[in-house]
């Protein structure tokens, strides 16, 4: 896999094992300043330990991960879990391990829209705060990279899309490259420079409209409505930033037909 030399995060036949299990074989990757590269597939597909291999995180990986040297990471989890019993506020949470000036965190919390909330208890935000103030703490190690796993899980639509909206401006304004999953389909084809389909290997990857024509791609999500429905419908509990919560069915789905497979990278 030929690599350019402005590569950040680079892998050659990344295999994951975990005791007996193979969960990811043979991978090829890379991602390059600027990009935003998205990774779907479904449930157990090992898109989560996909990141943590390339972030060094994982035991069981072998083959080659290369990181240019003193690569800057932004990482924004999937969950954090807050002890509603534990009087942390947000500037607190915002200055582990380092503290930051206290403009530093005003200005980090104000570019993620939640400006103000210095002094709030974690435990006492919202499920969108929650995620912006995570964002606010990846963007003070001014990363050259965002690696997202998963950020909008639990929002509702509205939130999902703006949350998006709000990486794409970070990426535009910083240059810094976005790496993320997502189970949101819609937004996947929308806001995505490359995205890469994963089935414990790399199935499909290239742009979302040569993607989403490829057969691979369509073999795990389906012909439009139908597949996506079938494998992402969901039904959670999940709080609004106007403070309300309730339950729904949250079914997202689209027909991403393309009429140009040509280029499509196949496994």
């Amino acid at each position: 896999m030929p690599v350019a030399d402005d590569t950040l995060i680079a892998a050659e036949g990344l295999t994951v094992r975990h005791g007996d299990v193979t969960v990811l074989s043979d991978v090829q990757f890379h991602i390059r300043p600027s990009e935003i590269v998205t990774v779907v597939g479904p449930n157990g597909s090992g898109k989560s330990t996909l990141l943590r291999a390339l972030m060094g995180l994982d035991g069981g990986a072998e083959g080659r991960v290369t990181r240019r040297d003193g690569l800057r990471v932004g990482y924004v989890p999937q969950r954090l879990s807050i002890d509603p019993t534990l009087p942390m506020t947000v500037r607190r949470f915002l200055s582990l391990p380092r503290r930051p000036a206290a403009a530093d965190i005003a200005g980090a919390l104000a570019r993620v829209g939640v400006d103000g909330l210095e002094n709030r208890p974690m435990a006492a935000l919202s499920g969108g705060q929650l995620q912006r103030v995570l964002l606010a703490r990846a963007l003070l190690a001014r990363p050259e990279i965002l690696v997202l796993d998963e950020p909008t899980q639990g929002l509702d639509q509205p939130g999902e899309a703006a949350f998006y909206h709000l990486i794409e401006e970070v990426r535009a304004e910083t240059g810094a490259a976005v790496l993320m999953v997502s189970h949101d389909l819609h937004v996947v084809m929308a806001a995505s420079d490359r995205v890469i389909c994963l089935n414990g290997h790399v199935c499909c990857e290239g742009t979302p409209q040569v993607v989403s024509a490829a057969p691979e791609y369509r073999a795990l999500f389906g012909q439009g409505t139908g597949g996506a429905l079938a494998l992402y419908r969901h039904v959670h509990d999940h709080d609004h930033d106007g403070g309300h919560s309730h339950d729904h069915d949250d079914s997202h789905a689209h027909d991403h037909d393309a009429h140009h497979p040509e280029g499509a990278h196949h496994a």
